[in-house]
Order: structure tokens, then sequence, then C-alpha cells
């Protein structure tokens, strides 16, 4: 038996999370909601099998390692023997710069992009190999002196050790060195010691794959954007290239009826590819076309407008085209005609579980407990918030806005009961948030929201309830399968995720955004992570290669690639410029692919190179490219109804003198609420306290009066 299995001195780890959502018949308080998983503070325990789903780590059955003693995990406690003592923040530093001299350093040929560690705030590079015994032996350097004592400090751990004793550290282990109390820049660099582990973990993974003579994992496609053009990894990922540099008649002829027309053009991030290739080529003549989430939608159809638009069409949901139509008839532009790109309902699986009776019965028991609030999410439609509204005071939120309205409204009205809907995923990973923010410190709460501390926090959870049958069918699909392959091929990428994805892949992107690696919330939000961490590389100027899992759909590629390509084009030229390159993954269902060719686009050498671990997606049942019968294809069949022959049909037949457009045009609601009320008024009203708050940073006036009077 390995003497780990009895070893007191073994690494820690916690229990995977899996998150199902229940469904009970009441609004489900948080206070009801088992967090145990949340506990920061690490501990050893004595089963180092039991993996964290946090950790960059996996089983290694076959072949058995040779017996291992407990020497990694002995020289673990002698460190930490070492820094927990040292209470002065100085001596702790000073402590860690001696190990920064204890080994040899990575000689310069192997300071190269493939062994870069992403996420550290200065240059790090690891290197790996087996040694005849299969044990790993390890170097590293970093230009930062700081950082090379702390990678001093694991090849002292785990330099010479087998694979096996490589793999049982977590990163939470690393807790117990005391290095939290560090100020000033030295801080932020104390990542180091999480992103070099999981580094040097993935690359012993790889080692002992290849001595194995297997393939090290099946990768998901992906593309990979440089100054050069755009290689596809995957037919799926080929399908989303294939439309980024669209035919230019296409282009020119959809810009002509925009110009003579007038015509304003919104659509959402999640376009069809083709769609959005022909749209951003297309902005470079024409500046009255946006694309964007859900929520700046409206506000750039009304400067489109202001700025003379006679028509505004409309490339998204349903509920997006009646937003449009709402808020131009507040602002006075109602003979602006709003056309959407369907004869058919274009749905949402979320503004679908908000219009049903049962959210009606959810709202019917937050009337019941007053004073109560509803905070509804933006993908809903205008009916509904305007139902919603009269039943119980209510406000909007985005992703990205949805955590400070709760804790402004909690702040503002004491007692409040809050009650959140219609997604259920993201109602959960907010509970999970408030559960770990009730466990932090005054300070970092306060940094978060200045009217909050761990009292109040505290004191919010059981007031707080959110809707349990309600998701996106797209963000659905980034659960347990995902998150097992990002955690084998990927834990060392920076991971993005949507706050509507399931907990299992949120909690693992909050735990990479506690070490500098990962983002949660909105498509601008993604978007936004990647532009900074780019940036970063190019101000290092340093040959780089950033790796991004997108947890979201796919869509949003053709934005992140064409903002990529402008940052590229626009680095400054300089004699040493370092060849940078962006890859974006795409967590497609492994029941998705098989082999395929690579493939360059918009360089000057697309040829197909053949790679054995490239992908291929295999059409299933519903015929589309990256859909299989397990779905997978992180694809909104909803926001794929917006074809370009549907807009082109739509802008050649404006002005709709022949009525052929008749199912095209975004109508106004007429329909009256059960209190004799306009449902398209009473409708923009949660919207208009979402405007105030975002303007004003606390709810309106207005709306804490109809709570309080409620």
């Amino acid at each position: 038996m390995n003497s780990h299995a009895t070893s007191s001195r073994c690494f820690s780890s916690i229990p995977s999370l899996k998150t199902t959502i229940i469904r009970p018949q009441l609004p489900l308080p948080i206070s009801n909601l088992n967090f145990s998983h949340l506990k920061t503070i690490p501990k050893f325990i004595q089963n180092p099998s039991t993996t964290s789903s946090f950790a960059c780590t996996a089983a290694i059955t076959s072949p058995p390692f040779p017996d291992t003693s407990d020497l990694a995990a002995s020289k673990f406690e002698k460190l930490i023997s070492e820094f927990r003592p040292l209470t002065d923040p100085v001596d702790r530093v000073k402590h860690l710069l001696s190990y920064a001299a204890k080994f040899p350093p990575l000689d310069e040929e192997n300071r190269s992009a493939k062994n870069r560690v992403m996420g550290c705030t200065t240059q790090v590079w690891v290197d790996a190999k087996l040694d005849g015994e299969g044990r790993v032996r390890f170097r590293a350097y970093s230009d930062s002196e700081v950082s090379r004592g702390f990678c001093g400090c694991l090849i002292w751990v785990l330099d010479g050790a087998f694979p096996e004793e490589v793999l049982n550290l977590k990163t939470e282990d690393l807790g117990l060195l005391n290095f939290g109390g560090i100020s000033g820049g030295v801080k932020s660099r104390a990542n180091t010691w999480y992103n070099v582990l999981i580094s040097m973990q993935k690359k012993t993974k790889r080692l002992v794959a290849e001595k194995e003579g297997k393939v090290f994992g099946d990768l998901f496609p992906s593309l990979v954007i440089s100054a050069n053009g755009v290689t596809a990894k995957g037919s799926f990922a080929e399908t989303q290239a294939r439309y980024l540099f669209p035919d230019e008649s296409q282009v020119n002829d959809l810009v002509n009826h925009l110009k003579e027309k007038n015509i304003g053009i919104v659509a959402h991030f999640y376009m069809d590819p083709e769609v959005q290739g022909v749209l951003t080529a297309a902005q470079k003549q024409w500046p009255h076309i946006h694309i964007s989430d859900s929520l700046v939608m409206a506000d750039s159809a009304v400067k489109m407008a202001e700025a003379g638009c006679q028509y505004i069409t409309v490339l998204g949901v349903d509920f997006m085209s009646e937003n449009v139509r709402a808020i131009l008839d507040q602002a006075g532009y109602d003979k602006v005609g709003v056309y959407r790109m369907s004869e058919e309902r274009i749905g949402c699986s979320l503004a679908d579980a908000a219009a049903t009776t049962e959210y009606m019965n959810y709202l019917e028991i937050a009337s019941l407990s007053p004073p109560s609030l509803h905070v509804i999410y933006i993908n809903t439609s205008l009916e509904t918030k305007a139902h919603a509204h009269e039943l119980v005071p209510t406000i909007t939120c985005t992703s990205s806005n949805v955590v400070q309205t709760i804790l402004q409204a909690f702040a503002q009205i004491p007692d409040l009961t809050l009650y959140y809907g219609p997604d259920s995923y993201m109602g959960a990973n907010i509970a999970e948030l408030f559960q770990q923010m009730s466990m932090m410190s005054d300070e970092e709460i306060s940094a978060i929201h200045p009217q909050h501390n761990r009292n109040s926090i505290r004191s919010l959870l059981p007031r707080l309830h959110y809707f349990q049958n309600g998701t996106c069918i797209v963000h659905d699909l980034f659960g347990h399968e995902v998150v097992e392959k990002i955690n084998e091929m990927y834990c060392d990428a920076f991971l993005t995720a949507h706050f509507e994805v399931p907990g299992e892949m949120f909690s693992l992107a909050m735990e990479a955004k506690r070490r500098g690696m990962g983002v949660v919330g909105s498509t601008q939000n993604i978007l936004d992570f990647i532009k900074q961490r780019l940036q970063e590389a190019l101000e290092r100027n340093t040959d780089d290669h950033l790796q991004f899992i997108l947890g979201t759909e796919s869509g949003m590629i053709t934005s992140i690639v064409a903002t990529v390509r402008a940052m590229l084009a626009c680095a400054k030229p300089s004699p040493n410029k370092a060849d940078i390159n962006v890859e974006i993954v795409f967590p497609v269902s492994m029941d998705s692919v098989s082999n395929t060719k690579n493939t360059s686009y918009g360089s000057s050498s697309a040829t197909g190179v053949e790679d054995p671990l490239n992908l291929t997606v295999v059409p299933g049942v519903t015929s589309g490219e990256g859909c299989s019968i397990h779905g997978g294809c992180a694809s909104c069949p909803y926001m794929k109804m917006n074809s370009l022959s549907a807009l082109l049909k739509v802008c050649q037949n404006l002005p709709n003198d022949r009525h052929v457009l008749s199912a095209y045009e975004a109508g106004r609601f007429s329909s009256q609420t059960v209190n004799g009320r306009s449902v398209a008024d009473v409708g923009c009203e949660p919207i208009l306290h979402m405007r105030h708050f975002q303007a004003n940073r606390e709810l309106p006036a207005k709306l804490v009066h109809q709570v309080c009077q409620s």
C-alpha cells in the first residue's frame, strides 16, 4: 500500500462540488442551503485520493507507481513550520527570498511561451521532465525575485517527487504557508503559488501520459488569433472562423440598403457567426450598427433614432425587440419602425420560464411577506415585467449588476425580503457568493459594498430567495462533463463563465478568479477580461500564448476575434516585437467531436496541416454544426433564427408599404394589466428603476416607497 494512504502528513483535498437544481413548492431561503463545501480554511485530512474540483489533479492508476515515501509531504510540513511563526511580513518576504537561490535557474532556451505560467503578475516559466526512476524534475525562473522565491519553495518540496506526490498537493494547502498577510504589491504575486503549482501538475500529467504512450486527453475545439490571422482547430471552430472574413459583395449590399433607407441595427453577441461577420465588416462603413449584450441594445437604438435612423432592426430574441420598441416609445421615437428577424416567434427559455403560472405563484408568495422586492433578470418579456411589478415592486437587473443591486436593496430597506428570478443557476450562484462573503472580513466585504459587513451579509441570507425552475438552455450545457474536462486539460488556462452557468462551472470560475485567472459575469465582463489580459501581455512584450475557456454562447467569438485582432494590430511596432497569440477554447461536448485537420484563416499561409489532436464535430439529430444527440453545442437555436437572409429581406422591403413585413414588425402592447394600466408603461418601469440605480448607485425613492407601502 502507498504510504501516503496512512501518513498523517498527507496533502488535503476538498470534495467535488456537484450542483443540481431542486424544485421545492415554496421559494428556498438561502439559509436552508448546504454550503459546507465553501470553507476556505484548508486542513489536512486522511484520504489523499479524494480530489478537489478546483485543483488540476487526476487519479493515475495504470501503470501503478512504485511505493513512495512521504518525503514531499514531510518537506511541505517543514516549509509550513518555517513560515507560520513569521508574523512580520518583512520577515516572511526575507525567508521567501532565501528560496529564490536554492536551485539553478531555468535556462533561457526553455523560457518559451509553452513554459509560461498564465495568470502571474510577473513573468514565470516552469519546465518539467521525468528522470530514469520516474521522478519529476522541475526547473523554473521568473523576472521577479519574489516570484522566484515562490517557485523555489515549490521546487524544494516537489522536485524529485513521484508524479503521485506532485498531484496530491492541493492549491488550498498553500494557504497554510501564511502569506495572506503580505501587504502591497507582493500580495497580488502570491497567486504565483497557485498558478505555478497547477502548471507543475498539468505538466506532470502530460509526462505520465507520454511515458505510457498515450495522448494526453482530448482537446476541445479552439481558435488561435495572431497578428497574422486566425487558425481554427476542429470543424466547430472552422464554422466559427469561416465567416470572420465575409464576402465583400454581401457586406456592400447590406451597407447600401442601410445608407439608402437610414436603417440602424442592434444585435446581440450571440448572433450566428455568418451574420456577425458581415455586421462587423459593415460597421466600418456604417456607424449605426451595434453588437452588444441585451442591456445596451435598447440604449443604442435610442442613439440611432437621435442620429436620424428611421428604422431599427433587432437581431435577438423577441423580448429584446419588445424592449427596444418600448424604450423608443418612452424616449419619444414612436414613429421609428422596429423590426425583428422572423415571421415565427423567437423564444427564450429563460423568458418562457418567467411567463408561467408557476412564476406568478412564486410572486404571489413574495407579495405575502412585505416589505418585499422582486429583482427580475432583464432577459424576460415586457409583459412579464408588467404583471410582476403589479404583484411585487420590481427592478430589473443584468448579470453584471445583479449583485450590487441586491446588496444596495438590503442596505436601503431594513427588514427587506428579496425574491430573484427567473434564472435558477444565477440565483444559486448569487446564494453561493453571499455565503462566501459571510465568511470574509468586514474590510473585504466593504470593498465589495461599503454599506455591508459580515453581520449584515449573514442577516440577509435567510431573506434572499430565488426561483427554482428557470434555466438558459445554452448555459445549462456547462455542467459536470465540461467541468471535468476543463479540470483535466485546461486547469492552467484563463476561465471565463457567464453568471448563468451551473454551480460546478461557477465554482470553478470563482476559484480561478481568486487566482487572477478567471472572470464570472456578463458577456461584456468576459470581453473586458480578455482585453485586459491581452493588454498586460502586450505591455510585457514577451512571446506568449494566452488561452481562454469561453464559458458562454459561442456566438461571442466574432466580437472577441475583432477586438483581439484590433489590439494586436495597434501594438507599437518595435525591433523586438513579441509573438503573442490568443487561443479561444470552445467547451463543446466531447460526444460531438472527432479527429480533423487544422485550418488557417486570414493569413498568408492558409494550408491545412494534419494534427491528430484537432477535432471535428459530428452533426447530430438537429443537423447543426457542433450539436449531437447529447447536446453540448454551446449555441442558442433561438438566436440562430436571426439569419443574414432575413436581415436582407427586411432591409430590401423597407418601407413596408406593401405590408410584406407585417409579421416582422415588433408590435406594441395595447393590452392592460389587471389594474387597468398599460402593459408597456408598467413593464418599462422596472427598467427605468434599474437605469436610476446605474446612474446614482442607489434605488430610486419611488421604488423604495413602493416596497415599503406594499
